[in-house]
Formats: C-alpha cells, sequence, structure tokens
C-alpha cells in the first residue's frame, strides 16, 4: 500500500443511522460541519444571545421545551467530533466521520485521530486493515497513535505486526513508553519470539522503564512462556512493590515449569505480613488448576473458602473452575454441588461436569447429562463430545460411543478432531477390538499423532497383542515420537506373553538409546501438605514408620485372600523376587502413609503419575474391604474409587 496516497471517502451520509434516541447520526454530523466551518449569518438567529431578544429566546426555547438540548451548546465542535466518535459501534458510521476529518484537515488533530484509530482499531470495531489504513494518512503520528496499533496487533491474528510498529516507531525517532513496550512483549509472547522479546528488554533498560511494576511483570511473562524460569523469578525478586499481577505471573511460571506444588505455597506467601498482597480472582483460578494437577483437594476445599469470603464464588469462570478441581480430586459429590448451585450455566458447565463424570468412571451418568444439556436449551461443543467419548471408553459402553460419534457430524456438524479419534480407539481397544480401532486410525481425516498411537499400544499390552503392538511401535518410530514410555509398554506385552528374549533385546535397545523411564511417583495430601513417594522410597521424613506399616498391611491382606500379581513385574526374575519388588511400588507406600497418619474411616485420596498397575489395583480393592476405608487412586487417566473391595471401573481401565 502506498502510504504517501490520499484516500477521501464521499460524504454519503446514511439517512437511518442513529446514535442516540433523541438525535440521528447525520443530522449531528451536519451540525458539526456546520459548527466547524460557519457561514455567515444572513439573519439574526433566535438564539443569539441580545438583551433586545432575550424575550424572543425565551418564548422560542419554551416553544421547544419537548426536544433535547443540541450538543453545540454544551461541546465545542471538535468536543462534539470526539463524541460522535465514541458513540460509533459499526464501521459503516466511521467511513462518514473518516471523509469529514480528511476534508476539515482534523486527521492532524491529535485527540480526534486518536480517538478515530482507538474506535476503528479496537473494540467494538476492530478493523485492522482501515485501522492501519488510517494511520498511514496521520501526518506526523504520536506515541498514543503508535501505541494503539501495536496494542491492536498484539491481540489479532498477525502480532508480529505490532513488533515491526515498535520497531518503526524507534526508527521514526519517538522514544517508546513502558505501554509501547509492554504491548511489543505481548506481540512476542504470542508468536513465542524469545529473540524478539530480549530485544524489547534491552531497550527498556536503555529507556529506564525498569521501575515500571506492569512492564516487569510483562517481561516475566514472556521468559515463562518460553520457558526462561530463571529470568522470569530475577524479575520478580527485582520489582520493588510487588502487587497482585506480579504474584499471578509468578504462579503462572511455577505452573508452567511443573512446578506445582510451588505454585501453591505462593498463596501463603504473598498474603504474609512481609508482602500483605490480598489475591485476587485470577489468583483463585491459578490455585484451582494446581490443585487439579496435585491432587490437592484439603487446600482446593480452602481456595474455595476464600472465595466466597471474598465475592468471588460467584463468577461462572471460577465455578467452572471448582466443577473441574472437585472432579479431578475425586470429590464428584461436592463438583455437583458446585454445578447445581449455578444459576447460568453455559456449554463449558456442562462439559466440566460430564467430564467429572467421566473420569470418576460414571458413564452413564455423563449420557443423562448430555442429554439434559440438550433439553436445557444448550448446544454442545467439541470439548463436550470429548467429555462423553471418554465417558463411553472407561465404562466399556462401544454401542453408546459410536452412537455419539457418529452424531457428531451429522447431527451437530462438528468435525472429530485427534482427541474425538483418540477416544474411539481407546473406546475400541478396551473393548478387545484392536483390528477396528487400528482401521480407524488409518482412514483418519487427520494425521495420526503420537498420543493416539501411544492409546492403542495401550489396547495391545491390556490384550497381549505381540504382532499389533510392534506394528505400533514403528509407526511411533517413523514419527520420531517414541517415548520411554512407549517401549515400557511393548516390555510389558512381550513379558506377559513371557517373551523373554524379546524384553532382553528391548532393554538393550533402551539402554544404547540412553532412554530413560518416568520413576512411578505417588502422592499424598495431609494437612494441606503434599507428601510424595517413589518405589522403594527412603527421602520421607517417617520413612521407617512407613515401612512397618506396610509391611502390617501386607500381612492382614494375605490373610484376607490378597495374592500379589507377579505379572505386573517386568523383570524376568523369580517370584519371590518379583513380589518383593512389587511391594513398595509408590501407590503403596502413600496408602500406608495414609493408614499411618490418618484416623480410622478417613478417606485416602492418592494420585500416581502413571497408569496403576494391576497388582496396586487389586491390593487397593482389598484393602478397602479389610481396613474399612475408602481409597481414590487417580492414575495418569481416570479415578478408582475403591469401596468394600470393589473399583468404581469394575477392573476395566
Amino acid at each position: 500500500m502506498n502510504k504517501n496516497r490520499t484516500w477521501c471517502f464521499p460524504p454519503v451520509i446514511p439517512r437511518h443511522l442513529h446514535i442516540s434516541q433523541t438525535r440521528s447520526f447525520a443530522a449531528t454530523l451536519v451540525e458539526h460541519r456546520t459548527l466547524h466551518n460557519p457561514q455567515p449569518p444572513q439573519h439574526h438567529h433566535p438564539f443569539q444571545i441580545d438583551g433586545s431578544k432575550l424575550e424572543s429566546q425565551k418564548n422560542h426555547h419554551n416553544q421547544r421545551e419537548n426536544r433535547s438540548i443540541p450538543f453545540s451548546q454544551a461541546q465545542s465542535p471538535r468536543q462534539l467530533l470526539i463524541s460522535l466518535i465514541k458513540s460509533t459501534t459499526q464501521k459503516t458510521h466511521l467511513l462518514p466521520i473518516h471523509a469529514h476529518i480528511l476534508r476539515t484537515s482534523l486527521i492532524q488533530d491529535h485527540s480526534v485521530s486518536l480517538q478515530f484509530l482507538s474506535r476503528a482499531a479496537l473494540s467494538p470495531v476492530r478493523d485492522l486493515g482501515y485501522s492501519r489504513l488510517f494511520f498511514s494518512q496521520i501526518p506526523e503520528p504520536n506515541v498514543l497513535q503508535y501505541n494503539t496499533m501495536i496494542r491492536a496487533y498484539s491481540m489479532s491474528d498477525s502480532p508480529e505486526e505490532g513488533v515491526y510498529m515498535y520497531r518503526e516507531m524507534r526508527r521514526r525517532g519517538l522514544c517508546p513508553d513502558p505501554v509501547s513496550s509492554s504491548f511489543a512483549l505481548r506481540s512476542c509472547i504470542r508468536v513465542s519470539s524469545l529473540e524478539g522479546g530480549i530485544q524489547v528488554h534491552g531497550r527498556v533498560l536503555r529507556d529506564g522503564h525498569q521501575s515500571d511494576s506492569l512492564l516487569m511483570t510483562t517481561l516475566m511473562d514472556l521468559y515463562s512462556c518460553c520457558e526462561r524460569f530463571p529470568e522470569a523469578r530475577k524479575l520478580f525478586d527485582d520489582i520493588p512493590r510487588k502487587d497482585t499481577v506480579a504474584w499471578n505471573v509468578l504462579i503462572s511460571c511455577f505452573l508452567r515449569n511443573k512446578r506445582t506444588r510451588d505454585a501453591i505455597s505462593l498463596f501463603d506467601i504473598m498474603q504474609s505480613e512481609t508482602y500483605a498482597c490480598e489475591p485476587d480472582d485470577v489468583t483463585c483460578l491459578l490455585m484451582l488448576q494446581a490443585c487439579a494437577n496435585l491432587n490437592a483437594l484439603e487446600f482446593g476445599e480452602r481456595v474455595h473458602g476464600y472465595m466466597e469470603e471474598h465475592g468471588y464464588s460467584g463468577a461462572r469462570n471460577l465455578c467452572n473452575t471448582l466443577i473441574s478441581m472437585y472432579s479431578r480430586c475425586g470429590s464428584l459429590d461436592k463438583a455437583y454441588g458446585v454445578f447445581k448451585g449455578m444459576r447460568d450455566k453455559n456449554v463449558i458447565s456442562w462439559s466440566a461436569m460430564i467430564s467429572g463424570f467421566a473420569i470418576n468412571g460414571y458413564g452413564r451418568e455423563a449420557i443423562d447429562a448430555f442429554e439434559e444439556m440438550q433439553r436445557m436449551g444448550v448446544q454442545p461443543d467439541a470439548q463436550t463430545f470429548t467429555g462423553v467419548l471418554s465417558a463411553c471408553s472407561h465404562c466399556g459402553l462401544v454401542d453408546e460411543g459410536m452412537m455419539f460419534f457418529d452424531r457428531m457430524s451429522k447431527d451437530f456438524r462438528i468435525e472429530p478432531n485427534i482427541h474425538h479419534y483418540g477416544c474411539v480407539v481407546d473406546l475400541l481397544g478396551r473393548a478387545g477390538m484392536l483390528d477396528r480401532a487400528y482401521q480407524l486410525i488409518l482412514s483418519m481425516n487427520i494425521k495420526p499423532d503420537s498420543t493416539i498411537w501411544r492409546t492403542l499400544l495401550g489396547a495391545c499390552k491390556i490384550h497381549g497383542n505381540v504382532n499389533l503392538g510392534e506394528r505400533v511401535v514403528g509407526h511411533l518410530i517413523e514419527l520420531k515420537a517414541a517415548e520411554a514410555g512407549d517401549y515400557v509398554l511393548l516390555l510389558n506385552i512381550y513379558s506377559s506373553v513371557g517373551n523373554w528374549e524379546k524384553v532382553k533385546e528391548v532393554r538393550k535397545l533402551m539402554k544404547e538409546k540412553a532412554i530413560q523411564t518416568t520413576p512411578g511417583c505417588s502422592t499424598i495430601e495431609l494437612k494441606g501438605i503434599v507428601h510424595e513417594f517413589v518405589s522403594d522410597d527412603v527421602s520421607h521424613q517417617r520413612k521407617d514408620e512407613v515401612y512397618m506399616m506396610l509391611d502390617e498391611i501386607n500381612s492382614q491382606l494375605k490373610i484376607a485372600g490378597y495374592e500379589v500379581e507377579i505379572s505386573s513385574e517386568l523383570h524376568n526374575l523369580g517370584a519371590e523376587e518379583k513380589e518383593y519388588v512389587l511391594s513398595y511400588h509408590s501407590e503403596k507406600l502413600a496408602i500406608a502413609f495414609g493408614i499411618l497418619a490418618t484416623p480410622p474411616g478417613t478417606t485416602i485420596r492418592v494420585a500416581k503419575n502413571l497408569r496403576i498397575c494391576v497388582d496396586c489395583h487389586n491390593f487397593a480393592k482389598v484393602l478397602s474391604w479389610a481396613y474399612n476405608r475408602e481409597v481414590i487412586i487417580r492414575d495418569r487417566t481416570r479415578f478408582h474409587h475403591f469401596r468394600d473391595g470393589h473399583c468404581s471401573c469394575n477392573d476395566y481401565w
């Protein structure tokens, strides 16, 4: 586009555009033109203030008592035009004003051009092409006008343009203010441009804006998004007065870097006497997400109480997050309580509740909620169907799952994405329909990713299908996406059929490629503190008591009929050696600590980073009956609610 070209729109004013109940858009603009370019009067104006005509003015005013007072009596022509621009909500309204501004040279008035540019570039019009045109017609744009454009681009589909405008601004000799740099950084965040962000950071330091707290928090956000946590933490430490926004960004940094327990600890630290900073609704949202990730129900309940005390509990987005948090902590009754108490449920609310039913093994209830949602007039979206299909998968509802998968595109015009296909592959795989699941992957309209192949590999492990398992691993290798867990699943498949030669080959391959497996880790929360255990853990401060308790539990459970499932151990060991290794899995240590540290009858809640093995599943079932305890274990894919010797998954997981 030629920036020197002058554009001028014809001054055609629509007849029926209204900006208020008493004045038409066209009439207001015509009045402004008259005021801005007054013509010599041909006769005395009835409103002219003159002693001899005062009585005439009063009489005329009485005749117009039901009509509104013209804006021109209260505002100057310039103010009137700015008011008119502010009242505009559509681009078609802006066009005649644009023509008027160009014709009267008011584009050189920075206040007028700034208001017009803000209206065109930001809400409600948000037409970046048109606003860029108007910006190019401003003879000498100032910092505020550049800020408007950089801000608009930072929220658009082309955020990189915001960075270009920031650089252009400096080339033209204008010194950016903290707002300019902040929006330029937002643009860098949108495109994950660490290099661009570092350049802006250098300019910030040279311009002496490092004392601006809001700018520093935006820089923190940049480094956090680009996985540069040390730099983000240093910026936080250097902020002289840390406000709630800064704390929220730091919490986000911890969460992005998977330091969830550290993130939770900041909730109390920020409120301490040292900082005296009160959490806001964003803090609560982040804390609830952290609690969901960590299975920290007690802390989540505490955050919920804080929300109620401070008037945040009615916010719909927080209620939706509460539903998700309680569901992911295995407290489905509390999740449903929040859901029922919501006055204004949207599709996110319904989807969260359906997903909650799904991961906790209540497939029929998830389907009932889906049907009730439609009766209430709420249209499902892609996430809703992910929840419903997941519910069918976890509960083995093959016919229902395939029916919903078919209805997605036919009845709701929602094209299946990779997550929907993954749910159906999981559904068919768990049900033993491995060839059908494999053919579905090959027939997909979208390229299979590593996750969907991994889902099928898990099904091959469950059903001991060696041939298909080897093919699936081949697909993962082709994608260059094979991970340690995939080789472990292949080890499971070979060991389940007693093919120890193949097990030896895979282990040798893993050693040659220096593939490190993820160790099993289980957590349990007690009095707001999250305790972590790994297999054969010796790091816990009460380790001796925990091992003594676990030995006692093992003795009691064997009397109750529990037998170690030695097939869960993948090494080619003797039966006694396998039994010993399996006795100290991380979830067993966490359960033993729960029995040790809580009164009889207390529910034990454990979260594990991997899929629970068959032996630990059997262990928890028998323990729930022998010790009269409800045990809730969340593994990598779902919840297992153990009560009276039974599991909510019905041994289907």
